[in-house]
């Protein structure tokens, strides 16, 4: 008899055990979103302002984003675009981590999917760029059809 296996085995864990915390992170955004959907953001001071935009009189590149997730829990893609066209990229991209989360949660790897510890600085570099760009691009008249509604 070989004793060495024996001790070598481990319990395993159901699988649904591992779901427990996408699946409370995908409830947490699951009511957030209602929030959004039964409390209009387009209502001015709904959930604050800007302070960015209280300071400089510019919109940031998020400015728009709270308009545009409630737009798309109405099913206004349009409209969710046209109040931030970064929303809808954002969005699914969220989906896609989420997602992958709940598979690894499923196939016993709990932990959420993360980004390389560090991303190459020429990403950044041009991820910075292209926020500056898009935020100046967005409160110029020539750039008008970005700006939030």
């Amino acid at each position: 008899m070989d004793t060495t296996a024996a001790a070598v085995e481990t319990p395993t864990r159901p699988r649904w055990l591992g779901l427990g915390l996408p699946v409370l992170a995908g409830a947490g955004v699951a009511g957030g979103l209602a929030l959004l959907h039964f409390r209009d953001p387009h209502v001015s001071g709904a959930y604050g302002y800007c302070p960015f935009y209280e300071l400089t009189g510019w919109w940031c590149p998020g400015c728009g984003g709270l308009r545009g997730l409630h737009n798309l829990t109405d099913g206004r893609v349009l409209d969710a675009i046209h109040s931030n066209v970064l929303i809808l990229p954002l969005a699914l991209g969220f989906l896609a981590w989420w997602g992958t989360w709940l598979v690894r949660g499923w196939q016993g790897r709990p932990t959420p999917p993360r980004l390389p510890r560090v991303l190459p600085r020429s990403a950044m570099w041009v991820a910075m760029a292209f926020l500056v760009v898009f935020t100046v691009v967005r409160n110029t008249p020539w750039g008008s059809w970005i700006a939030p509604v």
